[in-house]
């Protein structure tokens, strides 16, 4: 295979706002006023002069929170922002969109930015207590200048500096607990689960269509059967064939075993302690800020953890008027114990979510002298788990989860260099050039071992190895210029970057263990894999950015960036984008000076184009312009080699061009703002698989064959409802509107799970069999009858109140279902201050949009065979003329009304009550006289409350709107203090 590289030399220079931070005359009737500066592409701008769409985090919104992920605090903090907890696992983050989906088989997260140059790394090992701000940039005018990296957006984090003047020592410390904050679904208990069985096992002998027992008859072999050959398990006192008589649950049977709740065994209440030090200053000369963290949570589920030490150290020295160097250096070691679910595989044996939620409740924990009744201990005094020989078809008989979790190991070892480097050199009193150096290493290692006792790995247990290291380095020289010409001022912005990145990946995984307790490779005999292989992936650009106002009045942006990429062939490797932003301070005009009423007034508008390239570890092909092969196809000692994709010399880049139009607003001296904002993204050139002709020896194909809209409305305001001297009282709520909508595909349609790609269509629409409903006369589920199915004929169709129906879920009708995407979602917010007392709380909402629970729908089985069944279960239908949702218990008939369809369709509206915080400042006359200057103690929660359609639901846990067996966010109670000295 081919090597790409690309080497390019250059000279350029670059045009930038200067930061600001002292203060200018805004008229000669107002006193003199500190400008506020928010971070941009490549520097700082005055926010007054933004023509961009901007929204910002401050550190102080950050802290006494319970942030393990800092990318958790998006969450709620501004229009067009969705965030998806996809698993709750300590350390993990969560998936963020920022205005929909712009790409179908690429990438859809945003890109970060710390301290000025891409990360690639987790930004869970970024200490929250680190972060001076983050933004979030969203339309072209923000992001273009990162060119084919931006369609998704940008968030900039930017770490604390110290600050000229006193030194100053930063202690805070919290520890708190964390449970469960999705409550389950409301399930059967053991003495509701076993009549349910049995008549399902009665109904199948009464309702067969051929060879039909009495109804005498039927009872009696659901008696006679219902342990022995069903489920094979009787917790109670009483004799098997004498357990359910007639549908009801002997009266004189009690239980004789109280370990039946694996939930209780599973879960528990874990611990969260988080530290944080920190030291910062300066002199005319030189800033400094030294950190040091150390967070440990245990989660509430077993064996699941995370532990991350941190230290940083950023230094900005003025070696000369003229010359200024300046250094971030971050070091991070994290370990996780992780819990394997539904983000790993959803229905495995060693997936404890999905165990414990679907595992009947009539199943010991433990196993029981079958004589007594009482626990089996081992030598060492410890209960002997059930070996699990003795459950129905649906319990996986021979298998354990939480023995296995406690066998098995699953951690993780990661550990993070980032260094950020500067030099700045003042060329002219408007003229700067910049040199930044990035230097991001990662080095991960995962380990896995399984156990020789119980589980997939029985008799010899395996053990596996992933080590792999990412390397990201980035380069780029800037020259700035800012000058005012009267009310003229003119900021430019002339740039080149280089970034490389490279990864490298090992794995192997051997069986046999020789000794036990060591789950190192070489304890292990028998290879069964083992491979490596690199990714290389040079970027290089030149950019430019101008921004012009007149009087700070009429604002002009204008920005371009040239990107080539080894990731495409060298003939469409380069691509430009670009935008153009103006904005119009209304308030600054002579009609609206001295108004009492309008305080801030400011319209605004962006055009531009960015691209999308994948993200550096999924995505696109590294090489998708080239054909490929894959090694290792061998026979014996023969080589084997397979072509596993066909190249693509025309693919190129997605490209999204976005619109964006909003007003911003202040009233009565800015007690009331906000903005109201439109926009528009459509991608062109999706990257797709497009499949080829069988003649043509491969089956698809890598092309820019595709195209797609995202549209909506966002919404912000802020109240300051009281505001005195001793009391302030603030509201604030966002409100977001989506429409995504396909406009150009390579196909006529595409069958994708639950969604049916095709044009006109939201990549996240539902296509599902069509669930009618039970029949009031038998108690059978039904199906909207397809057209074939209707010119066929047969003995499935039916017709109810004129609707042809079937019985048969082969027969049922497919259509679009409804959309995951929801109509609206936002966040609402409060703070209180009194005197030294805060308090504030953010709440978090989506309105329309449908989930498919396909959890809820594991839980309604019309033939339970020992895995466990909702309570919504007991609205079955249960006589002719029982009107019901709930179809018929059938053990002769139950396939058809489980299968996927609309019928598990659910709303997708929540509303959560994401954070609170109370805190107080101790009164400075008590903390001084002992050389404190401040002292705050507070309690924090995370996750707190959370009203859904239904009981155990999580619609935020995909944007796709499919549930699955997950690892649910835990809810964090807190308790700390801070102080500096």
């Amino acid at each position: 295979m081919k090597k790409t590289i690309i080497t390019v030399f250059s000279l350029s220079l670059v045009l930038c706002g200067n930061e600001v931070y002292g203060q200018r005359k805004k008229d000669s009737t107002k006193t003199k006023e500190i400008e506020e500066v928010v971070v941009v592409a490549y520097g700082k701008q005055r926010k007054e002069t933004v023509v961009g769409a901007n929204a910002e985090i401050k550190a102080k919104d950050l802290a006494q929170r319970s942030l393990t992920n800092v990318a958790q605090a998006l969450d709620g903090a501004t229009p067009g922002v969705q965030v998806s907890t996809s698993t709750g696992q300590p350390g993990s983050g969560p998936a963020i969109r920022i205005r929909g989906f712009s790409s179908i088989g690429s990438n859809n997260s945003p890109l970060f930015i710390v301290d000025g140059t891409v990360y690639n790394g987790n930004i869970a090992n970024l200490n929250p207590d680190d972060i001076e701000s983050l933004n979030i940039l969203k339309d072209a005018a923000s992001t273009s200048l990162y060119g084919s990296s931006a369609a998704n957006g940008v968030v900039m984090i930017t770490t604390k500096k110290g600050k000229k003047g006193r030194s100053q020592f930063n202690f805070s410390a919290s520890t708190g607990i964390s449970t469960r904050s999705i409550p389950e679904y409301d399930r059967l208990n053991a003495a509701q689960y076993y009549p349910i069985v049995w008549e399902a096992i009665r109904n199948g002998q009464l309702y067969k269509p051929s060879g039909a027992m009495s109804l005498a008859d039927a009872n009696a072999y659901a008696s006679r059967t219902l342990i022995p050959d069903v489920l094979k398990n009787n917790v109670y006192n009483v004799s098997d064939n004498q357990l359910v008589i007639d549908g009801v649950l002997n009266p004189n049977a009690s239980l004789i075993y109280d370990d039946l709740d694996w939930q209780k065994e599973f879960f528990k209440v874990g611990m969260r302690q988080n530290y944080d030090f920190n030291y910062s200053g300066g002199t005319d000369k030189t800033t400094y800020y030294a950190s040091f963290g150390y967070l440990k949570e245990d989660a509430y589920a077993l064996s699941s953890d995370y532990e991350r030490i941190s230290a940083r150290l950023n230094i900005d020295t003025q070696i000369k008027d003229w010359f200024k160097v300046g250094s971030n250096l971050a070091y991070s070691n994290s370990f996780s114990n992780q819990a394997i679910d539904g983000v790993d595989n959803n229905s495995s044996y060693v997936n404890p979510f999905n165990w414990t939620r679907n595992i009947g409740p009539i199943y010991n924990v433990y196993a029981h002298d079958p004589i007594t009744g009482g626990y089996i201990y081992d030598k060492e005094g410890n209960r002997v788990y059930d070996a699990g020989d003795k459950r129905g078809a649906g319990a996986a008989g021979g298998r354990h989860v939480i023995q296995e979790t406690l066998l098995n190991r699953n951690y993780d070892k990661i550990y993070n260099i980032n260094s950020r480097f500067f030099g700045e050199f003042k060329l002219l009193p408007e003229l700067t050039f910049t040199t930044n150096v990035g230097y991001d290493l990662r080095n991960y290692k995962g380990i896995a071992y399984r156990n020789k006792i119980i589980g997939d790995a029985v008799p010899n247990g395996a053990a596996s190895r992933t080590v792999t290291e990412s390397r990201t380095i980035t380069f780029n020289q800037l020259l700035n210029y800012d000058k005012s010409f009267g009310h003229h001022n003119l900021n430019v912005l002339l740039g080149h970057e280089n970034i490389s990145y490279k990864y490298e990946y090992v794995y192997g995984r051997k069986t046999n263990q020789v000794v036990d307790n060591n789950d190192e490779l070489v304890n292990f005999v028998t290879p069964t894999n083992l491979t490596s292989y690199d990714r290389i992936l040079p970027k290089e650009s030149y950019f430019s950015r101008l921004n012009y106002d007149y009087n700070r009045k009429y604002l002009l942006s204008a920005s371009v960036r040239r990107d080539g990429s080894a990731r495409f062939h060298k003939d469409v490797r380069w691509a430009t984008f670009w935008s153009l932003g103006a904005g119009w301070r209304i308030d600054q005009e002579n009609f609206l000076k001295g108004n009492s009423t309008i305080s801030q007034l400011k319209l605004r508008g962006s055009y531009g184009q960015v691209g999308n390239d994948g993200s550096y570890s999924t995505d696109v092909s590294y090489y998708a312009w080239q054909p490929l092969y894959s090694l290792g196809y061998n026979n014996g000692d023969y080589a084997g080699v397979m072509m596993s994709s066909v190249g693509n010399t025309q693919l190129t880049w997605e490209s999204n061009t976005q619109l964006d139009a909003a007003l911003e607003f202040g009233f009565f001296n800015n007690r009331i703002t906000g903005s109201v904002e439109y926009y528009k993204r459509g991608t062109d050139g999706l990257i797709l698989s497009v499949p080829k002709p069988d003649s043509s020896g491969n089956l698809s194909r890598d092309e820019n064959s595709g195209a797609l809209v995202n549209s909506g409305i966002e919404v912000a305001l802020s109240i300051d409802v009281i505001k005195t001297n001793n009391f302030k009282w603030n509201l604030n709520v966002n409100a977001s509107t989506l429409k995504n909508e396909i406009t150009k595909f390579p196909q006529d349609e595409r069958i994708v799970g639950t969604k049916k790609y095709m044009v006109g269509k939201s990549i996240y629409d539902y296509w599902l069999r069509q669930w009618y409903g039970v029949d009031p006369a038998d108690g059978m589920g039904l199906f909207y009858a397809s057209d074939e199915a209707i010119a066929k004929g047969g003995t499935t169709l039916r017709e109810i109140n004129g609707v042809k129906v079937t019985t048969n879920h082969n027969d049922a009708k497919y259509d679009y279902s409804g959309s995951a995407i929801p109509q609206f979602f936002g966040s609402f917010g409060t703070t209180f201050r009194y005197k030294s007392v805060s308090l504030s709380a953010l709440f978090t909402y989506q309105l329309g949009g449908k989930t498919y629970d396909s959890n809820y729908g594991g839980l309604m089985s019309a033939y339970p065979q020992g895995d466990a069944l909702s309570t919504d279960i007991l609205r079955r239908w249960q006589k002719p003329g029982d009107v019901t949702d709930v179809p018929r218990l059938d053990a002769s008939n139950y396939q058809s009304v489980g299968v996927g369809s609309s019928r598990w369709l659910v709303n997708s509206d929540y509303i959560t009550l994401r954070q609170v915080t109370l805190s107080y400042e101790m009164p400075r006359e008590i903390v001084n006289p002992i050389g404190v200057n401040n002292l705050k103690i507070f309690v924090n929660g995370e996750n707190i409350w959370s009203k859904t359609a239904r009981k155990g639901l999580e619609p935020a846990q995909s944007f796709s709107g499919v549930t699955a067996n997950r690892f649910t966010p835990a809810r964090i109670i807190s308790f700390g203090f801070s102080t500096n000295f």
